[in-house]
């Protein structure tokens, strides 16, 4: 099938039958966009993400999705939207959800860090009772708030197409955060869902133990983040007492939290029982030398299915990193490691090098890098980090969002889940 105007052209048409000024950079992404005869086999991300331009854009905002609406309304190859960094606000929320409502394409939308509040909350989250396509919504850095939380777990007891939530950066609160805790212990859908930095006026904990008692029962989460979750050693504790009994887990950020060496010590006798665990975050925590020689035990000796850690900016000494990598040369399947923020010393840098030139340790599966100045073994800081990996299983999702949070560098070690 070949369209009979390009897509630049449909969009000046919607432009001056809706009366909205043509936006220049939406004007040019779609004048890369070919609609050959091809079209119809292919599966097309657009990008209109507002950041990260070496040349400043016109950003997008409410009156310019009303225009993408109606031109996508007509192109079925549609399949992933990405319009991050705008000025989007709930004006845009209200079309967004009439044009998700009707959409039968659309897998994947990106709203992160614009101006949507509770009241876009609550357009986006009704509009999805009826959305039997979206797969993943990104929402991260939008304040919806406590009361946008709820609409979301409202949505949740619906709708059972979404997989991949991300709610993170979104200022949710407790209630919020127990709301989504108990969806999930029915819901069957959700692969991964990212919950980071919540407002929490509480040190109680409240939220960290109902989403353990949802982990002792949930059977479809492969991917949890809980950054910045103001969890201590007691929450880790309830945390490591449910994964004794959950089969399905696979990824668990614990970063930027306030667990130490105890609470590692947790995480250390679930490990050499755990069997589903393949890549965990503890960056920015404290857990010091004792908690990495936790980790360091029962990934030599005893855990078989972990592969990326990240213990970044743990106060851990030469000692503990040392420790680390002898469990790295033992282990048969830890791969990733990341250690950068740490006490390193000369012995760590050497124990590292030997890692990296040995083989053992790939130079782009961890962040540092060995170089020598006067015969003394040094580590410089790379940029990889485990950030990168968000939605890293094949097996539940296709990388339809391609950028720099979804890469699928770490393969799984069981491919049949």
């Amino acid at each position: 099938m070949r369209y009979p105007l390009s897509l630049d052209q449909q969009y000046s048409q919607a432009c001056k039958e809706l009366k909205q000024p043509e936006n220049p950079f939406i004007f040019h992404i779609f004048q890369e966009v070919n609609l050959d005869d091809d079209i119809l086999t292919k599966e097309i991300t657009i990008k209109i993400a507002g950041n990260n331009r070496l040349i400043p854009v016109v950003k997008v905002i409410d009156g310019d999705f009303q225009v993408l609406a109606a031109v996508f309304s007509k192109n079925v190859f549609l399949t992933g939207l990405d319009l991050r960094y705008n000025l989007l606000t709930d004006a845009a929320a209200a079309h967004i959800a009439a044009f998700l409502q009707d959409n039968r394409t659309l897998r994947y939308l990106n709203l992160m860090f614009n101006d949507i509040g509770t009241a876009g909350a609550e357009f986006i989250a009704k509009a999805l009772h009826r959305n039997e396509t979206l797969t993943h919504l990104r929402m991260t850095g939008n304040k919806i708030d406590n009361k946008g939380g709820m609409h979301f777990a409202a949505m949740m007891q619906i709708n059972t197409t979404l997989q991949k939530l991300d709610l993170g950066d979104c200022d949710l609160g407790t209630q919020s955060l127990i709301a989504l805790a108990t969806v999930l212990n029915h819901n069957k859908s959700i692969r991964a869902i990212n919950l980071n930095r919540p407002i929490l006026y509480s040190e109680e904990e409240e939220s960290t133990v109902h989403l353990a008692l949802m982990l002792r029962v949930n059977s479809t989460l492969l991917e949890l983040h809980l950054c910045k979750h103001e969890m201590k050693n007691f929450g880790i504790e309830r945390l490591c007492d449910a994964l004794y009994e959950n089969c399905s887990l696979r990824y668990l950020d614990l970063s930027c939290n306030k667990i130490t060496r105890d609470g590692v010590g947790f995480l250390g006798k679930l490990l050499k029982r755990n069997n589903t665990l393949e890549i965990l975050d503890l960056s920015f925590n404290r857990i010091e030398d004792d908690g990495a020689f936790y980790l360091s035990e029962a990934l030599a000796w005893h855990n078989r299915t972990l592969q990326a850690l990240s213990v970044t900016s743990n106060n851990i000494t030469g000692q503990g990193l040392v420790a680390l990598s002898e469990a790295m040369k033992i282990s048969e399947v830890l791969s990733y490691i990341y250690i950068w923020g740490n006490k390193i010393d000369e012995p760590t840098c050497v124990a590292f090098a030997d890692l990296l030139e040995s083989g053992r340790l790939k130079p782009t599966n961890t962040d540092v890098e060995p170089y020598v100045v006067d015969g003394r073994t040094y580590l410089a800081e790379l940029s990889h980090g485990l950030k990168r990996h968000y939605y890293w299983t094949p097996s539940y999702g296709e990388p339809d969002n391609k950028d720099a949070n979804a890469s699928l560098a770490i393969k799984p070690v069981a491919e049949h889940l």
